[in-house]
C-alpha cells in the first residue's frame, strides 16, 4: 500500500481546564498531575460537537492543502464520542462539505482509531475505486469523564485532527493488532473506566512492539524516521518506551502538556502541529494504543 499524507489540519476548542481547576474538583494538585502524567491543561468544548470539530479540522486540512472538496470521495472518522448512533460523524461531515457522493463511515478503535482509519483508507485507495481520502480523529471526551474519579478525570480533553490521504509512489507501511481486554481494564459504558497500572504495562509493551514490527515490515531502522508521533496518553509511557528501546526521547513529538489525552484525535493533532513546525520533514512513524485493547503503527510520508 503506497499512500502519502497530502495535508493535515486540526481544531482545538477554546474552553480550557487547567490542573488548578482540578484542584477545586477532586483531591489532587498541579504538581501531582504533572509529575505522573506530564499534563498541564486540556481543552474542552464550549458549544461544539464532535461533528463540528471534525468538520473544522477537515476544513483546516483542505485549506492548507489547497484541496478541492469535490475531489474527496472517501471519508473515515475515528471516534468513540459520536452524539448519536447513526448517521455517523463521517456522514455528517460529508453533508457539511456539500459532497453528494462519497463513501463515509466511522470506526471505533479507541485511541488507536486514527492509525486504523489510515490503514483502511490506504487499503481502499489501493483498489483504485477511490482517489482521495479524508481521515479524521475527533473526540469530546470531557462529556464521558467521571469528575468524581481523580485518577481518570484529569487525563482527558477534546479536539480533532484531520489528514488528506492520496495514492503515492512513496512506500507506506502499517502494523495493526488487537488483543482482548478480558478484565475490562479500559472501558467506556457511561464514563471512562481505567485501571491505570494495567493499562500502563500494556501500553509500554504495545508501543514498543508496534514500532519494532512496522520498522521490520518497512525494512527500515529508527534512524530512517524523521519523527515519531505517539498517542499522547501519559508522558511516563513514552519515556519508558524511549528508555526500553534506546530511542532518544527527543525523537518523540510531544504535546500532552497542552492537550492531555484526546483519544483518536491525539495522533492527527500532533501530526498537524509537527507539519506546521517542520514542513521539510518527510517520513514519520505514528504509533498508538487504546481500549480493546488495540494497538498499531504506521510509517508514512507527509
Amino acid at each position: 500500500m503506497s499512500v502519502h499524507i497530502k495535508a493535515t489540519g486540526k481544531y482545538i476548542p477554546n474552553g480550557v481546564l487547567t490542573n488548578k481547576d482540578f484542584e477545586q474538583i477532586v483531591e489532587t494538585s498541579d504538581e501531582w498531575i504533572v509529575t505522573r502524567t506530564g499534563i498541564k491543561k486540556r481543552h474542552k468544548v464550549v458549544e461544539e460537537t464532535t461533528v463540528d470539530m471534525a468538520y473544522y479540522a477537515a476544513m483546516d486540512a483542505i485549506n492548507k492543502g489547497s484541496i478541492k472538496k469535490e475531489d474527496i470521495d472517501l471519508i473515515i472518522v475515528a471516534t468513540i464520542t459520536g452524539e448519536q448512533k447513526t448517521p455517523s460523524i463521517a456522514n455528517a461531515v460529508q453533508m457539511r462539505l456539500g459532497l453528494e457522493t462519497a463513501m463515509s463511515f466511522d470506526i471505533n478503535a479507541a485511541c488507536t482509531g486514527f492509525i486504523y482509519a489510515l490503514e483502511v483508507a490506504s487499503a481502499l485507495l489501493s483498489t483504485f475505486a477511490y482517489n482521495r481520502a479524508l481521515v479524521i480523529g475527533s473526540e469530546t471526551l470531557t462529556k464521558i469523564v467521571d469528575y468524581t474519579d481523580r485518577n481518570t478525570c484529569i487525563l482527558f480533553g477534546d479536539g480533532a485532527g484531520a489528514a488528506i490521504v492520496e495514492r503515492s509512489k512513496d512506500a507506506s507501511h502499517f502494523f495493526s493488532q488487537a488483543k482482548p481486554d478480558y478484565n475490562d481494564y479500559l472501558t467506556v459504558k457511561k464514563y471512562i473506566h481505567m485501571d491505570g497500572k494495567r493499562v500502563y504495562i500494556f501500553a509500554v509493551d504495545a508501543m514498543a512492539t508496534s514500532i519494532e514490527k512496522v520498522l521490520e515490515k518497512a525494512n527500515l531502522t529508527i534512524d530512517d524516521i524523521d519523527a515519531i508521533i505517539p498517542h499522547q496518553a501519559n508522558e511516563r509511557i513514552v519515556q519508558a518506551v524511549s528508555k526500553n528501546m534506546n530511542i532518544p526521547y527527543e525523537r518523540f513529538e510531544m504535546n500532552i502538556a497542552e492537550y492531555g489525552n484526546t483519544s483518536a484525535a491525539s495522533i492527527p493533532i500532533t501530526l498537524a502541529e509537527y507539519k506546521e513546525k517542520h514542513p521539510d520533514k518527510k517520513r514519520v512513524l505514528l504509533v498508538g494504543f487504546g481500549g480493546g485493547f488495540t494497538y498499531g503503527a504506521a510509517i508514512v510520508n507527509v
